[in-house]
């Protein structure tokens, strides 16, 4: 595969996940308000669960592909991105300040599920068994996430999800044309994405493990860094944040879980610093739930910096 080819596979290869992922986040949010299910709950499942897609079909092609470092990597590195350089950047945007109770209670939800992650790579895979475990975990998230949604009272909040999820629905044949499509471009774009980055590794000499933890998951990340940005943009802070706190514990829970259980993924190339950076990614967030959930530019910056820092370290 030539320079230009692979500059080709990688363009249009994002621009299916990304339009993959907007449609099957219009479709399935359009049934859901259909059937009453409210703007804040849609946002914290089903948005959440639309921006991580991406990653899901990036990750189980890889792990069928017997690439698990790039399956792994994808997640590790998505989750980093997603705390340091997504919220960083929302953050500098403008300042990050969260008024629902249930993303804060989310958070520390998200601490437990790294440590989890963290603790079952000890032995560099995540077997079949631990993959029915983070299913499981997801079912269990997910229901607390819409219990704790439909008693939030903060009518800020229930209008910035109002406007965040969809200005109109989409007629029923309509939404699920557009979620079958949004999977197909998904697919596809994955399949695009995967092969130019596995060249890209091959020419610069780089692990699948670090074209995991870099490339592709900036890639896979592009509809959370698009979505909290637009957010913090528009002072939807419940949104930014919410966003990439939801979209973590679905990468753990959902994607390793249905990946696992398909095909035990094994990342021999997945390094203790790795898993330490998402762990510390995870817990430097934990003092703003605590406080008044506040991240200035000051901190967003902080968080950046991180980030450029690791990238660094993992780049030749």
């Amino acid at each position: 595969m030539t320079l230009i080819e692979i500059i080709i596979y990688i363009i249009a290869g994002l621009i299916m996940l990304f339009a993959g992922a907007e449609g099957l986040i219009r479709g399935s949010s359009s049934l859901a308000l259909r059937v009453g299910i409210t703007p804040l709950v849609i946002g914290l499942t089903v948005v959440a669960f639309g921006t991580s897609s991406p990653e899901l079909v990036v990750s189980l092609k890889a792990a069928l592909d017997g690439s698990g470092d790039i399956s792994l990597g994808n997640v590790i590195g998505s989750n980093i991105a997603n705390i340091a350089l997504i919220l960083g950047i929302a953050a500098l945007i403008r300042p990050l300040k969260v008024q629902a109770q249930v993303i804060k209670r989310e958070v520390p939800i998200m601490i437990l599920v790294t440590l989890l992650l963290f603790i079952f790579l000890i032995n560099n895979e995540i077997n079949r068994l631990e993959g029915v475990i983070f299913f499981i975990g997801i079912i269990i998230y997910s229901f607390i996430s819409v219990v704790l949604a439909k008693k939030e009272k903060n009518k800020k909040v229930e209008a910035e999800f109002a406007e965040g999820v969809a200005k109109k629905t989409l007629k029923i044949w309509m939404a699920i044309l557009f979620i079958i499509v949004g999977l197909m471009f998904l697919v596809y774009g994955s399949n695009l994405f995967l092969e130019a980055a596995v060249e890209i590794a091959k020419i610069l000499g780089m692990s699948e493990a670090v074209i995991g933890l870099t490339i592709i998951a900036l890639g896979t990340s592009l509809p959370e860094l698009v979505t909290s940005a637009v957010a913090s943009y528009k002072n939807e802070s419940d949104i930014a944040i919410g966003n990439v706190v939801g979209s973590n514990v679905f990468n753990i829970l959902f994607i390793l879980g249905i990946t696992a259980i398909i095909v035990p993924v094994s990342a021999r190339g997945i390094t203790l610093i790795d898993i330490t950076a998402m762990l510390l990614t995870a817990i430097v967030i934990l003092p703003l739930a605590w406080s008044k959930f506040n991240l200035n530019r000051t901190e967003g910056a902080f968080l950046l910096i991180g980030y450029f820092v690791y990238m660094y370290y993992l780049l030749p």
